[in-house]
């Protein structure tokens, strides 16, 4: 629980939060610029901004962890807040239970002390009755307190959260683990106001479905940061820009913000054309012969000057990726009967595959499910306890790991860049020197000298993934590069690989990234068992739920009779020359695939021109959407058209490659 600088209600008296003229500088100058807004009791708002915009400083501020320079914030009296940082600080001494019941109510430290003298009671030598009175005693206050409901609930929400071990110690658990359990504690104490900044990071698919629907629930208010913009639409009923020190409200969810700013952008676009056309007319005007300008009223040309030197509201900058890539021979990356145990845990095993000229691969699972395991061993950061990886004479890898550890704090931006190369060549033979390159990135001048320690972390971030870039890799090893990036940048990032001439394997839990970058896909299960899928994550997600139907159906089935149990075919059914799997892979059943029919060769034929005009189609639209917020050319029909549209393409060239195998 965090309290707030001031506790009295909004002055409408009907906001559970109120933001009045809210004032924030560092240095430079003011990242938050008289921020007004409210926020009522059963609002879901989504903040959205570029990074650095000033999207976590506002969500500090407003959960009392950051002071601000001028203004006022107010909580309705008697409300609990609670805040969800990015990267939240927990006494590494503690337990998890300890972590998760600390700050509590009355009610949670009763369960802590009530746990803590259950596992007391279990250490203790038998007929231990000071023990035994304890746990009676703590009990009996629980009963009165009527707190069993929040320790079930409790134990729930720890369980889905994978937090398994609640005696272990904080410091050695991962980042990931205790952003989870920072979560978890949010989530249990009930608030009235929910703050949370990048929930989903760190959370694995099936995880962040299973918050979607918890906050679906949350009886409170929340106000969220998150690039997910699946779980930005599907969450939150309002949203907020920060934009300039500036924020701006809109009255619906992510879908909604988008039609709103393309409005906005058709009109700013005509009020900037009428301005050109009035300059225009203005500059004729005043380049009329002497004769004429010894005559023009002094006002006019004062009006005509104030014109000319004011600014408008141009677009915003857009980031600009660019890079080159070495090119490729014929034997790129090789992994064969790859295996990886820890502490006894198999995470990968017996895992083979051939990587392909083109080759776009997602790696999903839970957390320690071995995805960046096997990023480490393609990049040889670490060994496979059996197997071998062989990598082609051509092969440059770029590796983007979760912590950014190549990032050296004490360097000036400008030399972290050029340690990577003073220039690089793109694809069409341009050479661009690193200080435009880091322009490009929206690196300002005035920050190339900065220091890298002091920029924020989705800055830290992008200069990251730009030294990456500055090595000109063919193939890409992105592990979760969407953490911490603003939604403009996975924009230009998606558009940036599109185009890339190389090989790609990402590990991502952001599911709108998968349906965006990748076609094939291989999900992490237990015991070290990979199995193949072909298309994006909604593909895989059609296909579990055909076999899960499937799986249904079975059950209740009273005779299967001769029916045969054909399983959905992975990449391992699909593609060949040794493109295997590992042993948790289905297998295609028929040994040899029967002839096309005339039928099938029609179906087959129709297939290859509806693919054709659908990847046409798909390109058009995302040349549309991969503009950023910021300037919204976008047409909103097709932000809902595109899922629908990959999903169809996804099937098509699923059946597609069924047929034109057998042939």
């Amino acid at each position: 629980m965090i309290p707030l600088p001031d506790t009295n209600v909004g002055r409408d008296g009907m906001n559970i939060l109120s933001v009045e003229a809210l004032g924030k500088s560092y240095g430079a100058g003011p990242v938050l610029d008289g921020v007004t807004f409210g926020l009522e009791h059963d609002e879901r708002m989504g903040i959205i901004g570029r990074n650095g915009s000033g999207k976590t400083t506002l969500l500090r501020i407003l959960a009392g962890v950051e002071t601000s320079d001028q203004g006022r914030v107010s909580l309705a009296n008697g409300r609990l807040l609670s805040f969800l940082p990015q990267n939240p600080v927990l006494a590494s001494d503690l337990s998890v239970l300890d972590a998760i019941f600390a700050q509590g109510s009355d009610q949670m430290c009763l369960l802590r002390d009530y746990q803590n003298a259950c596992h007391e009671l279990h250490t203790a030598q038998d007929g231990d009755e000071r023990a035994m009175d304890k746990v009676t005693h703590l009990a009996h206050q629980i009963d009165i307190a009527g707190a069993w409901d929040l320790e079930a609930r409790a134990k729930s929400i720890l369980s889905r959260l994978g937090i398994v071990d609640i005696s272990a110690r904080i410091g050695s658990l991962s980042g990931g683990q205790r952003k989870r359990v920072a979560l978890a504690r949010c989530l249990i104490l009930r608030p009235d106001l929910l703050l949370l900044d990048e929930p989903t990071n760190h959370l694995d698919a099936d995880t962040i479905i299973w918050l979607e629907e918890y906050l679906s629930r949350f009886a409170g208010a929340l106000l969220l940061v998150t690039h997910d913009r699946f779980f930005l639409e599907r969450v939150t009923n309002r949203m907020l820009e920060v934009e300039r020190g500036q924020v701006q409200r809109f009255e619906g969810n992510y879908s909604y913000y988008l039609e709103k700013k393309q409005e906005q952008t058709l009109q700013r676009d005509e009020a900037a054309t009428k301005r050109e056309n009035l300059i225009r007319r203005e500059l004729t005007w005043l380049r009329r012969g002497a004769r004429a300008r010894s005559t023009k009223q002094k006002a006019h040309v004062e009006r005509v000057k104030t014109l000319l030197a004011s600014q408008g509201d141009g677009p915003a900058r857009k980031i600009e990726l660019s890079g080159g890539a070495t090119r490729l021979g014929n034997k790129i990356l090789e992994m064969h009967g790859i295996s990886k145990t820890y502490s006894g845990r198999t995470v990968i095993d017996n895992f083979s595959y051939n990587l392909k000229s083109g080759d776009r691969v997602g790696l999903i699972g839970p957390n320690g499910a071995g995805k960046t395991t096997l990023l480490e061993i393609i990049s040889g950061r670490i060994k496979p306890d059996s197997g071998r990886v062989e990598i082609g004479s051509t092969a440059v890898i770029g590796y983007y790991d979760q912590e950014s550890r190549a990032l050296a704090d004490e360097l000036r931006i400008i030399d972290y860049i050029r340690e990577a190369a003073d220039f690089v060549r793109t694809a069409d033979g341009t050479s661009i020197p690193a200080g435009q390159m880091l322009e490009r990135f929206l690196f300002v001048p005035a920050l190339h000298y900065t220091p890298v320690a002091r920029l924020s972390g989705g800055e830290r971030r992008r200069l990251y993934l730009l030294r990456l870039l500055m090595s000109a890799p063919n193939v890409l090893l992105l592990d979760e590069p969407t953490n911490d990036f603003d939604i403009p940048t996975l924009l230009a990032l998606e558009e940036y690989l599109e185009n890339f001439p190389g090989c790609l394997i990402v590990a991502s839990h952001d599911r709108s990234f998968l349906d965006h970058t990748i076609e094939h896909l291989f999900h992490f299960g237990p015991g070290g068992a990979i199995r193949g899928y072909p298309g994006n994550y909604s593909t895989y997600l059609e296909i579990r739920e055909q076999e899960e139907t499937k799986i249904s159906a079975d059950a209740t089935s009273p005779a299967r009779g001769n029916v045969r149990d054909v399983p959905v075919k992975g990449i391992s059914g699909i593609v060949s020359e040794g493109n295997a799997v590992s042993g948790g892979a289905s297998a295609p059943v028929d040994a040899v695939p029967r002839r096309l029919n005339f039928k099938e060769r029609r179906e087959l034929e129709e297939l290859e021109t509806r693919i054709a005009s659908a990847e046409a189609r798909k390109a058009e639209i995302e040349a549309i959407l991969s503009s950023p917020p910021s300037d919204m050319v976008v047409d909103s029909s097709l932000y809902s058209e595109l899922p629908t549209l990959i999903a169809q393409l996804d099937r098509d060239m699923e059946r597609w490659a069924e047929l034109a195998d057998r042939v």
